[in-house]
């Protein structure tokens, strides 16, 4: 049987080597080959051999898309709400605020850092995701990442400074920010290409609908706990559920093949490889460089960043400053303050349902009549159809703005402001779906990942920046006009997905990132 082994292996080494000599000249292979992105050429190998390097067929068991329905309902139910944790972690410390200031008698500038620098902290968590998720797996990710962020908030708990409350948050978020990135990925290892929108369209409110959540639930224990019992009961929260993911099964299609050819006594193969340097080089190209660089050179990938880092900002406005205006505006007691969110969140679980309406009854559609006219089956549909939603969320969104801020001033009865700024995240996260979704089209797999980089980076840099400012501006310019400052904003911003739908083809051609496959 070990010599068996041994051939089988040595069979395998002879014959890939060539292969790689033969099948990867340029760079471009070679990283994809390396790092499960592109799909080689095989000459024939044995049935054993080659089930060490791809799924043997379209009913390979080890295909995350061939799990049985229940174990995938099981998967995405679990991993969708730890990761939801995350931000409902992040954002229960805003009502506590003014209890901190208190406690350690500190501005209250001071005070809202610990809830700023925690999103900063999910701003370089692929930095920790990515590399465990490339060598270990995505479940790796969720079951090393979960504990030590857990560590983190105990410390913020315990904390006896706002310094020491700070620097605990800060990389609290950072090993939070891997639970909400590989969520995304590893759905869609459960999910064929074409339903990439139906899968992601749910999953885009989640990180929203957390941080809505969050303070709601912050709120009401502040009225019967101090302040650390934010920090303890997102503990309690999250060792809940961490024990489903534990249950769920790896998804990565890298390590499961690893994992199968060590089975059959071909981890010694080349393809089996990757020496550390190389190693670094791709992390430090794919997290840092290249999403860089294309952050400050692809129009494509600036304008979505700074469009969809805005509207995470925005959110973070109202979790800020809500409880402000209904207290000022409306009179509201602290006791009632956590409903004040109740719009937020509503109006976050609530867009999932349009997202998945327009991907299944527009793209779908227009998906199927392209491949119906085409025969080329590797030409793909125009990435400009997957803007739909954020068309229309770009013509909502300003106008719901300037209604929640001017019903507010004149005090309009307040349940029309808290329909409205349900309203204005829905709206939001129309746009957010449809710009990612096209952008991840734009560039394929393989730099689509640098480009959602580059976004995440954006995304929560603007949400650490948004609440150092919020209520301030809220208590300078009054709710009408602060709103209203918002609402220009999106005015302004308003045309870039248009501007992708009329120009989108053109600036795809000039890209310097032409589109992976």
């Amino acid at each position: 049987m070990d010599s068996q082994n041994e051939t089988i292996s040595r069979v395998a080494i002879d014959t890939t080597e060539p292969l790689a000599q033969q099948h990867y000249s340029s760079e471009k292979q070679t990283q994809g080959r390396e790092h499960g992105l592109y799909e080689e050429p095989r000459v024939a190998l044995p049935a054993t051999i080659n089930a060490a390097y791809d799924w043997t067929g379209p009913d390979d068991p080890d295909n995350p898309r061939n799990f049985s329905a229940s174990l995938r309902i099981f998967s995405t139910i679990a991993i969708t709400m730890l990761a939801m944790i995350g931000t409902v972690a992040g954002s229960m410390y805003a009502p506590a605020q003014d209890a901190v200031a208190s406690a350690f008698h500190c501005s209250r500038i001071v005070a809202v850092l610990p809830l700023s620098l925690y999103n900063l902290g999910l701003a370089f968590g692929p930095m920790v995701g990515a590399p465990l998720s490339e060598t270990y797996g995505r479940k790796s990710v969720f079951l090393i990442s979960t504990p030590i962020f857990v560590l983190f908030m105990l410390g913020s708990g315990f904390s006896r400074s706002v310094a020491g409350l700070t620097v605990c948050r800060f990389f609290a978020g950072v090993f939070a920010s891997p639970l909400i990135n590989n969520a995304p990925a590893t759905l869609l290892d459960f999910t064929p290409p074409r339903y990439r929108g139906v899968s992601l369209g749910g999953y885009y409110a989640v990180p929203s609908f957390g941080a809505a959540l969050g303070p709601l639930i912050g709120g009401f224990v502040l009225l019967v706990k101090p302040w650390q019992w934010t920090q303890w009961i997102s503990i309690f929260i999250t060792v809940a559920f961490y024990i489903p993911v534990c249950f769920t099964r790896e998804t990565y299609k890298k390590v499961i093949l690893k994992r199968r050819a060590a089975r059959l006594g071909l981890r010694d193969s080349a393809s089996q490889r990757t020496s550390p340097g190389r190693a670094f080089r791709y992390f430090f190209t794919t997290l840092i460089q290249r999403p860089l660089h294309m952050l400050f050179t692809e129009p494509i990938v600036t304008l979505v960043s700074v469009y969809n880092g805005f509207l995470f900002g925005l959110l973070y406005t109202f979790v800020v400053s809500v409880p402000w205006i209904f207290r000022h505006y409306y009179g509201w007691s602290v006791e009632s303050e956590p409903l004040s969110y109740l719009g937020l969140m509503c109006g976050t679980a609530a867009a999932a349902a349009p997202l998945i309406v327009i991907d299944l009854r527009y793209y779908q559609r227009r998906l199927t009549e392209w491949q119906m006219s085409h025969d080329d089956e590797d030409e793909p549909l125009p990435s400009e159809n997957r803007l739909m939603s954020a068309l229309i969320g770009s013509v909502m969104l300003p106008i719901c703005l300037f209604v929640v801020g001017w019903t507010v001033h004149f005090r309009v009865h307040w349940m029309v402001p808290i329909v409205f700024q349900g309203l204005v995240m829905l709206s939001s996260l129309l746009v957010y779906a449809g710009a990612n979704l096209f952008m991840l089209d734009a560039y394929g797999p393989l730099y689509g990942a640098s480009a959602s980089g580059a976004m995440m980076f954006s995304r929560y840099l603007l949400s650490a920046a948004f609440p150092l400012f919020a209520l301030r501006m809220y208590e300078a310019l009054g709710a009408g006009w602060a709103t209203s400052v918002l609402g220009f904003v999106t005015l302004v911003m308003a045309p870039i997905p248009w501007f992708f739908r009329a120009f989108g083809e053109r600036l795809r051609g000039r890209s310097k990132y032409e589109m992976s496959t």
